[in-house]
């Protein structure tokens, strides 16, 4: 097995950033990191050319659930030794396949009683169109092969504790050294959603370790902290590899993509919270209360803590978060690259754009952060004696 820490076009020995992008969970909502990362990497591809891809820039990428999924086909070689996939493919990916990934039931019982039966007595999809599809695009692709690092949260339900796939972990643990399909659908695997996923890999000794894996977001739904402290962990354990205090956030350029969500709809109150035993909880009238609440949760926390560090170490410009309420999907992401750039304020329970608009819209903070990502892949190729 070969054991790379860092891509060959981003020796991070030469390096003058650290680049993270970092890509949260939210099930269909992919369709929205998807538009935000095409805009991406078109800006990429407009600098230094169409051959360009996503992969080619950031040190390690992270994701969560959907964001996993995304991360996998942004990462994983085709035969050429290139990204098997470009961003501009992640929505059409969601469009063909998403219809049959999610099947609405039809019919007058639809939403009332057949639903009901079903989330009581076992998962709302059983999966299995999601798991042949990842398994026919990444077919047999294992962990170390990612063209660059990767970061993919997921929960073990038999351990009752979260396990990272990071490759950055690969060397020391080669257990993890999964499937990149069987990962993808082990972070996918949301309660309630879809059916938990077992599979056994082999350790260095060649004995057999299973996994009992439900959906990442359990442990860490928008995954940027997760990836921020595998490359931290990294740079601790390697100092000579890159002239890089782990603790200098001005030396971390960090995008940050969130799914979206439907706070504006106000769906819950104190009211029917107080009503509510576990059935409600955990089923209400279609949605899933309980799951909304920790997800959204897990996501602003780690978005604030994020930006109080940053901001405090003066380094605000060299991280980027772009979440938002949503309605229609695909329109969704593309207004949203219209909107300011905004930040978590917890007090008001929503984003708000920043002071004086001074960052731009967030199209204008990718086309920032592009040229960013382009200056910095230059640097190194600059640098590097190959």
């Amino acid at each position: 097995m070969e054991n790379r820490a860092f891509p060959a076009n981003q020796p991070p020995t030469y390096a003058n950033l650290i680049t993270i992008l970092s890509i949260d969970g939210g099930g269909i909502r992919g369709i929205i990191p998807g538009v935000i990362l095409a805009c991406l990497e078109s800006q990429l591809q407009e600098l230094d050319g169409q051959d360009a891809r996503l992969a080619d820039y950031f040190d390690v990428i992270a994701g969560t659930s959907t964001g996993g999924l995304i991360t996998a086909m942004l990462t994983a070689p085709s035969e050429q030794n290139r990204p098997m996939y470009a961003a501009k493919d992640i929505v059409p990916f969601y469009i063909r396949h998403g219809p049959k990934i999610f099947p609405q039931l039809r019919g007058i019982l639809a939403n009332s009683v057949v639903n009901l039966v079903r989330a009581l007595m076992g998962t709302k999809y059983d999966g299995k169109y999601l798991h042949k599809v990842i398994k026919e695009n990444l077919k047999d692709t294992k962990l170390h092969q990612t063209l660059t690092n990767v970061a993919i949260p997921t929960f073990d339900i038999k351990k009752l504790q979260p396990t990272i796939f990071s490759s950055f972990q690969v060397a020391a643990s080669p257990d993890l050294d999964a499937q990149l399909a069987d990962i993808a659908i082990g972070t996918s695997a949301a309660p309630t959603y879809f059916p938990a996923h077992y599979f056994k890999n082999p350790d260095e000794h060649g004995t057999l370790k299973e996994f009992n894996l439900i959906d990442g977001g359990v442990a860490a739904n928008n995954p940027t902290l997760v990836a921020i402290s595998e490359m931290t962990k990294h740079i601790l354990k390697n100092p000579d590899f890159c002239p890089i205090n782990p603790l200098d956030y001005t030396r971390f350029l960090v995008i940050s993509i969130g799914t979206g969500s439907k706070k504006s709809e106000h769906k819950y109150n104190a009211k029917m919270a107080s009503k509510w035993g576990i059935i409600s909880w955990l089923y209400d009238n279609g949605d899933t209360p309980l799951l909304d609440c920790y997800g959204r949760a897990i996501g602003d926390m780690v978005d604030y803590h994020i930006s109080v560090v940053f901001q405090a170490l003066q380094s605000e410009d060299n991280y980027l978060r772009i979440e938002e309420n949503f309605e229609n999907l695909v329109r969704a992401g593309e207004t949203l690259l219209k909107k300011p750039v905004s930040r978590i304020n917890l007090d008001a329970g929503l984003y708000e754009p920043i002071e004086n608009g001074s960052a731009g819209t967030n199209e204008e903070a990718l086309k920032r952060f592009a040229k960013m990502l382009s200056d910095e892949r230059k640097l190194r190729e600059s640098k590097s004696p190959h």
